[in-house]
């Protein structure tokens, strides 16, 4: 047998010494008492009840020195797991319909997510037209704590939401876990069964990209999650919109400029466009996604380097007819 706390047995082989001490002054306090009268007063089980005490204190100090015997040999192999965590970072995550807002709404679950992750890794990727890694994979919570503190909206270059992108850049992250020991080279055909993506977002998958990039993350074992942040009940799409004539272009400030898109509509049911001029795209004129009921028809682009009208999924009943003007790549895709 065996102690957690040994020095407690000195205590523990007092309590009959004290018992000894505390049974002699008894018994000279009662010898005391017969001189000054006759009868001494019995009290009905007091040796028990001594007896129950000290016993009681026995065992308390006994058990706090922890007594062990036995042995048990385990062996148990630790895998860490790897968690990319790649937030949307576009303006429409700045919207208050999540309070205080959809992005410090993602960051806040994301901290209590680095919190619980006790021995993984972790990595933080940010995305919006392109996806970059703002942190490898660590289980410093800290320098996570404080990556995450430090993203905002400017982490990631200006654009339309690519979640393919955010997937390739998570990927590209596990990637570099594994590498040839012998020659520093990454190993090509890898396969990973400890890692996870984690994909926050507000919106849709503008570039089309995101199920090809989650087919290549499956192909090597690698699980992709997506997390949509927002109140539907305050998002419902806007019906019934209308632009008729006038000249459209790019603006020059790209610091307020979001998408490379000239006109852009999403969420949309019922949009009609019709007697414009486009001009100065720099990369689409015109990009309608998720809408319905489109009409777009006597539009005449002029210096677009891209698609004239490019509809992405989902959208139904788009029409597209007398559309003129020279662009860069095809007039409707």
């Amino acid at each position: 047998m065996r102690f957690g706390y040994p020095v407690l047995l000195i205590f523990v082989a007092i309590v009959p010494v004290a018992g000894f001490v505390w049974s002699l002054m008894k018994a000279r306090r009662e010898k005391a008492l017969t001189r000054l009268t006759l009868n001494v007063p019995q009290v009905p089980f007091a040796g028990v009840q001594t007896t129950c005490i000290l016993l009681g204190l026995f065992l308390v100090l006994f058990a706090a020195s922890r007594p062990q015997w036995g042995k048990t040999m385990e062996k148990r192999i630790a895998r860490s797991r790897n968690v990319v965590v790649a937030i949307d970072v576009s303006r429409s995550m700045l919207a208050g319909d999540v309070f205080p807002s959809r992005l410090k709404r993602a960051k806040a679950d994301v901290a209590d997510l680095i919190d619980a992750l006790e021995d993984d890794r972790c990595s933080l990727v940010a995305f919006r037209k392109t996806a970059k890694a703002l942190f490898p994979l660590t289980n410093d919570r800290a320098h996570l704590h404080n990556a995450l503190e430090s993203m905002d909206e400017n982490s990631a270059p200006r654009g339309e939401t690519d979640l393919g992108s955010a997937i390739r850049e998570s990927l590209r992250v596990i990637e570099k876990m594994h590498v040839d020991p012998e020659s520093g080279e990454p190993v090509k055909d890898w396969r990973d069964d400890h890692s996870a993506v984690i994909i926050i977002s507000d919106g849709g998958d503008l570039k089309g990209e995101a199920l090809q990039n989650a087919e290549y993350a499956k192909a090597h074992g690698v699980p992709v999650f997506t997390v949509g942040i927002g109140d539907p009940k305050k998002g419902a799409p806007d019906a019934n919109l209308a632009i008729v004539g006038g000249t459209w272009n790019m603006r020059a400030d790209r610091r307020i400029v979001e998408h490379d898109a000239v006109l852009m509509f999403s969420n949309v049911r019922g949009l009609r466009l019709a007697d414009l001029t486009v001009e100065r795209g720099r990369e689409f004129a015109i990009q309608v996604s998720d809408a319905e009921d489109v009409v777009c028809e006597r539009i005449d682009f002029r210096t677009c380097f891209a698609d004239g009208v490019h509809v992405n999924g989902p959208a139904k009943y788009v029409a597209v007819r007398k559309i003129s003007g020279k662009v860069g790549d095809d007039m409707v895709a």
